[in-house]
């Protein structure tokens, strides 16, 4: 268990426990009489079949496995066959050289493609201070308190 992934193999170990509980209890679930006689007629069926379609369970079951197994090798394969370093790809320009909307560096008077009419950076301030309820202007209603 040497690797860089304890996760996997915790994943790995609980699915293996996991499927052995399961089928440890169904493999107890079929060993009474009248359930491995409800099993058998499920999977086999009562002979009422139309032509050539089964009147049991067991050959979709058959099928449903054969397909289970070709998807996990599929899976498997192409797990294996994946490349091992994966690089992300640099995104297109979207406004020239700069990427997106942003500017280059040092030009802030300069106008931007997305507003051109941009004069100058905004050197307005917040106020530092406030009238509001102070007096009579306590900024509800007009009603002094």
């Amino acid at each position: 268990m040497q690797g860089d992934n304890p996760i996997s193999w915790l994943m790995f170990f609980t699915l293996a426990a996991t499927t052995f509980i399961i089928a440890g209890a169904f493999i107890y679930f079929l060993r009474s009489r009248t359930n491995r006689e409800i099993a058998a007629t499920a999977l086999e069926g009562d002979g009422n079949s139309r032509g050539v379609a089964p009147s049991g369970a067991a050959p979709e079951l058959a099928g449903f496995f054969v397909l289970a197994l070709a998807v996990m090798g599929l899976l498997t394969l192409g797990y294996n066959n994946k490349s091992r370093v994966e690089t992300a790809q640099a995104p297109a320009p979207v406004g020239g050289a700069t990427t997106g909307m942003s500017q280059p560096a040092g030009t802030p008077d300069q106008p931007k493609l997305y507003q051109p009419v941009n004069p100058a950076p905004d050197t307005r301030g917040a106020p530092t201070s406030s009238n509001t309820g102070v007096g009579p202007e306590n900024g509800s209603t007009g009603q002094p308190k």
